[in-house]
């Protein structure tokens, strides 16, 4: 997404965080794992967030895609790494909260094998299509989904993803029959505006520039509470679809038996960072609504995406494929 990779260069111009490097930790670079593709919200979260942490630690913030299997590839390599606080882990709901109940013998549990650290954004999906789509309003869309079962195709970002799985949710609640295509992470968007598929659960800051382009039309979020980004846009349950949550979330988190203090001492930056006015501003700009929430409270909130989605899992028959 060009504005958010804008801001993350502008930033550095505008926040008032003076970079600092004190005694202890971080005495070195730190690593960032992203366990999707460069250009994704994850990727583009990731590095928003790690260029500020650079400028307050005063080490280099290394982003390290790792993308596969729905995310797990990246994350099992941060589940292994040493629990010192310099390998790092911006996670997503699909390997933090969904994946534990999508895959069969996942080799980690989230609320098990990874500290939580900061919570640090919330990021609904936005249902898209081409702007030349016939397809004016979710009615609409749905109206030629029954008039043509099992013909309309949709992108996601990879099996499991909230992408994935509110395509599977609006199939189950519209009473519809439409064809999952997964991609490895950010080109999906690709093959949406090429015209190769029909509409698109994306997350906001991957789609906003397109949709404010007028490349595509947004339909509605996914969110029980309409976007700060896009605020015309309603959401699915203004549009009778009552329990039709299925946003994205991102948050820091650290393999397992990372010490309390590097844990307390990377909430404390990363949260910081989020109170930065321009930093706020950009991640609302780019489609992101900040949320901070610290380590226990973030541990709390995982444990109850994990229960959550466990029963749309089930109820969606969803599987990796």
């Amino acid at each position: 997404m060009r504005l958010t990779r804008r801001a993350v260069l502008a930033i550095p111009l505008l926040a008032g965080v003076p970079a600092r490097a004190q005694p202890g930790f971080p005495s070195r670079p730190v690593r960032i794992v992203v366990a999707f593709t460069a250009g994704g919200t994850t990727d583009i979260i990731a590095r928003l967030v790690g260029a500020q942490l650079e400028r307050r630690w005063g080490q280099p913030v290394v982003i390290d895609n790792r993308p596969g299997a729905g995310g797990n590839i990246g994350t099992e390599h941060v589940v292994r790494s040493a629990p010192d606080g310099y390998t790092l882990l911006v996670g997503s709901v699909g390997p933090l909260a969904v994946n534990v109940s999508l895959y069969r013998n996942l080799s980690y549990d989230p609320r098990r094998d990874l500290t939580p650290v900061v919570l640090l954004a919330g990021v609904p999906n936005v249902l898209v299509v081409r702007a030349d789509s016939p397809a004016r309003d979710v009615p609409g869309l749905v109206a030629v989904a029954r008039a043509r079962p099992a013909t309309l195709s949709y992108a996601s970002t990879g099996a499991g993803t909230s992408s994935h799985l509110s395509g599977v949710m609006l199939d189950g609640m519209a009473g519809i029959s439409t064809i999952h295509v997964s991609y490895r992470g950010a080109v999906a968007l690709n093959d949406l505006l090429a015209g190769r598929v029909d509409f698109m659960f994306a997350t906001i800051p991957s789609v906003v520039e397109q949709i404010r382009a007028g490349r595509l039309r947004a339909l509605a979020v996914t969110s029980t509470a309409r976007s700060r980004a896009l605020p015309e846009v309603p959401t699915m349950v203004e549009l009778g679809f009552p329990d039709f949550d299925a946003s994205s979330w991102f948050g820091i988190v650290a393999p397992p038996r990372t010490p309390r203090d590097v844990v307390e001492r990377i909430a404390e930056d990363a949260l910081a960072v989020l109170r930065d006015p321009a930093i706020e501003r950009a991640m609302v700009e780019g489609g992101a609504d900040p949320i901070g929430s610290g380590p226990e409270e973030f541990a709390a909130f995982i444990d109850r995406e994990v229960t959550r989605w466990a029963a749309i899992v089930r109820a969606s028959g969803a599987t990796p494929e």
